[in-house]
């Protein structure tokens, strides 16, 4: 059954909680520069990232390497970013005209809201293996399909997201192809919760204004 407005608040409290380290240790402006940069479709160097935020090529690495909220790759180049990944992941997500994959399900419906920009999601049912495609853009969802697709949740707390924000919340996240696909999910993974695609949205939103 999906949760009330109330318990939304909630939610978005709880996730705040856990994030607000990870985001304060870098301000939010280096957050939204960081993303901004990786949204034009290539990795994003140390040396670029430091000219564009403004710090030494040595603080902006010391940050990169000590943050869970990134990924970087052989070359200490990022490649992903507080939910916004060139690398493979179950969730598909076309930006303009580049490609991209997002950590979790949740991220493929706020990342549209802080990058100003529509985008396209594609995403594999856990349960079912079915695909949840879904339209977004910065203001209302635009489409879902199938039609009775939601999202699943799991809460941790707050310490975990701070050490490992993947493994902590990023990977009990998922899109599921009906409400019943998501209870199978549910009973098995204590502490879950069902949102509809709408609720999750308005969730994404009560999370970046509680963050930023």
């Amino acid at each position: 059954m999906d949760i009330g407005t109330a318990n939304l608040e909630e939610i978005a409290k709880a996730l705040a909680d856990g994030l607000r380290g990870i985001v304060s240790a870098h301000k939010p402006e280096f957050v939204s520069q960081l993303l901004w940069l990786l949204a034009e479709g290539r990795p994003v160097s140390t040396e670029r990232i430091a000219e564009t935020v403004g710090i030494s090529r040595e603080e902006a690495s010391a940050i990169l390497r000590e943050s869970s909220g990134v990924e970087l790759d052989d070359k200490d180049a990022v490649v992903g970013c507080f939910g916004l990944s060139l690398m493979p992941t179950p969730h598909h997500f076309r930006l303009g005209d580049h490609e991209f994959f997002t950590w979790c399900a949740l991220d493929a419906l706020f990342l549209p809201i802080v990058l100003n920009q529509s985008a396209r999601v594609e995403s594999s049912c856990p349960v079912t293996g079915a695909t949840v495609q879904i339209a977004v853009s910065p203001d209302s969802i635009e489409g879902v399909e199938p039609a009775e697709a939601v999202m699943g949740i799991i809460v941790p707390e707050s310490a975990e997201v701070c050490c490992d924000l993947r493994r902590a919340f990023c990977d009990k996240v998922h899109f599921f192809s009906s409400s019943e696909a998501a209870s199978q999910w549910v009973a098995e993974h204590a502490g879950g919760s069902i949102l509809s695609v709408e609720n999750a949205y308005a969730l994404a939103h009560l999370l970046l204004k509680s963050l930023f």
